[in-house]
Parts: C-alpha cells; sequence; structure tokens
C-alpha cells in the first residue's frame, strides 16, 4: 500500500513538472537596479538598450519605480515628440506602477516631465504574441513533381530497442532517481 502510494505521488509530481508552462508571465523591473529616473548625459538611451535585453510577452507586466516623476503610456507620436499632456492611455504618479502587458504589439512610455523624456526618459516595448504549445514536427512541403515511391517499412534492427531507451533516458532520470531514493 505505501509503495502504491509513493508511486502515485511521484508520478503526480512528474505529471505537474512536465504540464508546467515554461513562459509563465514575467514581472519586469524598468531599468532593473537603475529604476525609472532620468538618465545621466551619456545614459540616454539607456532604457532602450534595457528593452533590447528583454522579451516581452503578452501577460507579462512592467514595474515602474521612481521618486518625484511619474509614468505615462502615449501613443506613438506622443512619444517621439515626448508630449504627455494630449491624451495619455494611462498615467501614473504613486512611485510604483506596473502595467500589464495584455496585448502583442508596441507600448510607448514616457516620463511626465517633458524635459526627463527629451533626455531619453521614455521606453518602447515590443510585445509578442505567446508561442502556442506544440510538440510535433512541422511538415515538409515536397517541391510540385516530386514523388517518392510507397516501399513496405524496413524491418526493426537488434539494436533499435537500445536507442529507444537512450533517447527515454534523460526524461525518466527523475523518476527513476526519485524511485530510488522512497526505498
Amino acid at each position: 500500500m505505501a509503495s502504491s502510494l509513493s508511486f502515485l505521488s511521484t508520478a503526480l509530481i512528474v505529471i505537474v513538472a512536465m504540464n508546467s508552462s515554461p513562459g509563465s508571465a514575467t514581472e519586469f523591473r524598468v531599468g532593473d537596479s537603475e529604476g525609472w529616473r532620468k538618465p545621466g548625459l551619456n545614459e540616454t538611451n539607456m532604457y532602450e538598450l534595457w528593452a533590447e535585453r528583454n522579451r516581452f510577452r503578452v501577460g507579462d507586466s512592467l514595474s515602474f519605480e521612481y521618486k518625484n516623476d511619474s509614468v505615462v503610456e502615449v501613443d506613438k507620436w506622443d512619444f517621439y515628440h515626448c508630449n504627455s499632456s494630449s491624451a495619455p492611455i494611462s498615467s501614473f504618479k504613486n512611485g510604483k506602477s506596473v502595467v500589464k502587458l495584455e496585448k502583442p504589439g508596441s507600448f510607448y512610455f514616457i516620463s511626465g516631465h517633458s524635459d526627463h523624456c527629451k533626455n531619453g526618459q521614455r521606453l518602447v516595448v515590443g510585445v509578442m504574441s505567446p508561442h502556442p504549445i506544440s510538440y510535433s514536427p512541422p511538415t515538409i512541403a515536397l517541391p510540385p513533381g516530386t514523388h517518392f515511391p510507397i516501399s513496405p517499412s524496413p524491418s526493426p534492427t537488434s539494436n533499435s530497442g537500445v536507442l529507444v531507451s537512450a533517447t527515454l533516458l534523460p526524461l525518466l532520470m527523475p523518476f527513476i532517481a526519485t524511485l530510488v531514493g522512497l526505498v
């Protein structure tokens, strides 16, 4: 009975680990340790470089941390003209603002202080769609007019079982290690 229970719990752990979403949502701290601040004279592209180092997907969020400043989400025109006063999409002034990226496309953020924006405190983020989870290999189209004759499948060789076992071994190792640890 105890053996069956441990086997079932181990199997459950393996199933949960295999079904864990590798692309779960991430909260990105804008500017990393620097946060959201007015860039120095030689740092005017710091947020552009920060965005290039990261990959943003639908469901991720941006965390802006700042003092005596603001974050304004604007359209593309207002972004390039550092205009926060016309019709912002959203505006934050509380010192810690989190924006969820809910759709693919470009999102534009600027400081509410136009001189900060003009000195580089602005960020454009390109958000990608989530990857569909697909485990089947892509199909390969044959060039027109190419035909392969239908022939019977080759008979299995004596070492084909070894190939399958060697292929599955890395997948089974955590499971085997858990079973050995329970004994």
